[in-house]
């Protein structure tokens, strides 16, 4: 017998005591052990889990975010989509910058698109100190000019992603502006701030600044580093558009406006107009001689009350039967805070609460040094017998030409003292007479009440701004703070104080009460107006991540 090349015949079946007859045959997979024969912990890990985790790879600025990475295992064109989808998110151009500079201040950091740099720069990149300091100068220019906080930051974004300043985050408060910029995730940022010092009204320089910052955000104008600080320094040394002079004449048309606009006659206009001019010389030296403003409004409401209670004592001597109290409530109107106080509601509804209260508190102290100055006359008035009537009825004569004319020439003093720009004077004018047109025909023929008739008047004088500011590409002040002039509560100020001058402590609350509601009527109403405005206009892109998202709430927690 020949034996096999491989060798079988070598081998030998197992006997019948080394196999056992549950033993499945060869080739069939053998069943698993049991447990006796392998003791575990109930500590034990499972088979294929390991104790310590995967080493993380280093992390770059330029990475997706953890919901738009491609799964592990996940072929090349499956990708995992969030359950409400994954949000389209574009600007247009064509839209203002300050639209969509808002619209990215709303949104996370880390969901904000890559910044398309406007204008050149070398080849190194942008220089970020330089950046900083700019845009720190021009944010500062324009919260002095009485800016709200929202437009100011959105005006801080735009120049820092003009110059190609990705992930920075401008903060902004009452004195203080800072912005922080940080090139990726492993990077250390850089932070710079500055101290607003000073403040003043001139709407011209704040317009120069909107369209510089135009221009820094326009593709079409090539507007380099160098070119901005020349035009910042310019804008800066830029004298006011009106002389002194001018100014001062101006305080007396609105206060002679003013007391027209409530029932004055010419006398009480002539007056009127005298003495807010005295009170507005008398305050520029108290200002030239270093003194706070709280003193400088209780010097300059002092003059008005004081030519009021001299017709009041001498009206019977010379057989006249005007209205002094107009000569007073028309000293008011050239005094109260209209500007501050529509500027700090407008940041506590976009959700800026402190500076919201730093502004509002400004206003508290300038209207509590009007009623220090007022009240030291009125009660000067009273020793001297004078017959100060609270009673009188500013409103008793309708007269709609004479009045609709007195809220334009008002709104024209107005813009005066803002230091507007010429070309947006006459636009202001009108928009300010349309204001009182709608303030007369709700509450002298509708007989509507008079916060309710201020609010919307006010709603009318913020759309109409609005409208003109987007069609300028300018900052809404100019067009909005001159206009609300016809509509400060001069009149209820003015009965409020007489009562308390009187010692009729309810009748002056309650006049003084009406104020404050007619003052936050003005300024909730322009807001709306701005706000409603928006809705009419071309919004930044569409979709979820492009429409303007409104400041998170607390809702009380």
């Amino acid at each position: 017998m020949v034996a096999e090349p491989d060798g079988s015949e070598d081998r030998k079946p197992p006997s019948d005591e080394a196999r056992s007859a549950f033993t499945p045959p060869l080739g069939v997979e053998q069943p698993p052990l049991p447990e006796d024969e392998h003791p575990t912990s109930e500590f034990a890990l499972p088979d294929g889990t390991s104790t310590e985790p995967p080493p993380e790879p280093e992390g770059s600025a330029f990475d997706l975010p953890d919901r738009a990475r491609v799964p592990q295992g996940a072929g090349a064109g499956s990708v995992f989509t969030p359950a409400h989808g994954v949000p389209r998110f574009a600007l247009s151009k064509e839209a203002p910058w300050q639209d969509r500079m808002r619209t990215l201040l709303r949104m996370p950091v880390g969901d904000r698109p890559v910044p398309e740099i406007v204008q050149r720069h070398d080849d190194q990149g942008p220089a970020v100190p330089r950046v900083l300091d700019l845009t720190l100068r021009i944010g500062e220019l324009l919260l002095a000019g009485g800016e709200g906080a929202e437009d100011v930051e959105a005006a801080m974004f735009a120049v820092s992603r003009a110059y190609g300043l990705d992930r920075c985050e401008p903060t902004v408060t009452f004195t203080l502006l800072s912005i922080s910029h940080q090139p990726s995730l492993v990077d250390d940022p850089v932070t710079a701030s500055r101290t607003v010092r000073r403040r003043g009204t001139d709407y011209t320089r704040l317009s120069a600044v909107y369209t510089l910052i135009d221009d820094i955000t326009t593709e079409d104008t090539d507007t380099t580093l160098e070119e901005a600080y020349r035009r910042l320094a310019e804008i800066r040394r830029n004298r006011h558009p009106y002389p002194g002079w001018a100014l001062t004449a101006a305080s007396g048309l609105l206060a002679g406006s003013a007391s027209v606009l409530v029932g004055g006659s010419v006398l009480v206009f002539v007056v009127a107009a005298l003495g807010a001019m005295l009170g507005d010389r008398l305050a520029w030296l108290c200002a030239g001689r270093g003194l706070p403003e709280f003193y400088q409004f209780v010097v300059a409401a002092m003059p008005p009350a004081a030519m009021g209670v001299a017709l009041t004592l001498l009206g019977p001597h010379l057989s006249w039967e005007g209205r002094p109290s107009a000569v007073i409530t028309g000293g008011l109107f050239a005094l109260l805070p209209g500007r501050a106080l529509v500027a700090g509601v407008q940041d506590g509804l976009t959700g800026y609460y402190i500076t919201a209260g730093a502004r509002l508190l400004e206003v508290m102290y300038f209207f509590i040094a009007i009623v220090v100055g007022v009240l030291l006359v009125l009660y000067l008035g009273v020793q001297l017998h004078a017959e100060l009537n609270p009673e009188a009825a500013l409103h008793a004569d309708v007269r709609p030409v004479a009045q609709t004319l007195a809220a334009v020439t008002l709104s024209l003093a107005f813009a005066i003292l803002l230091q507007q720009e010429r070309s947006t004077v006459l636009m202001v004018s009108l928009n300010g007479g349309i204001a009182w047109v709608v303030y007369a025909a709700m509450h002298d023929i509708g007989r509507i009440s008079p916060v309710a008739a201020t609010a919307v008047a006010a709603g009318v004088v913020g759309l109409f701004g609005q409208l003109f500011s987007r069609y300028q590409f300018a900052s809404a002040l100019p067009y909005v703070t001159a206009a609300i002039g016809p509509l400060l509560p001069g009149s209820a100020t003015y009965f409020g104080l007489l009562g308390f001058a009187q010692n009729e402590l309810d009748r002056g609350l309650a006049y003084l009460s009406q104020a404050v509601a007619l003052a936050l009527a003005i300024a909730v109403g322009v807001n709306l107006g701005g706000e409603i405005s928006r809705l009419f206009l071309r919004v930044p892109g569409s979709g979820r991540a492009s429409s303007r998202r409104a400041a998170k709430r607390t809702r009380g927690f």
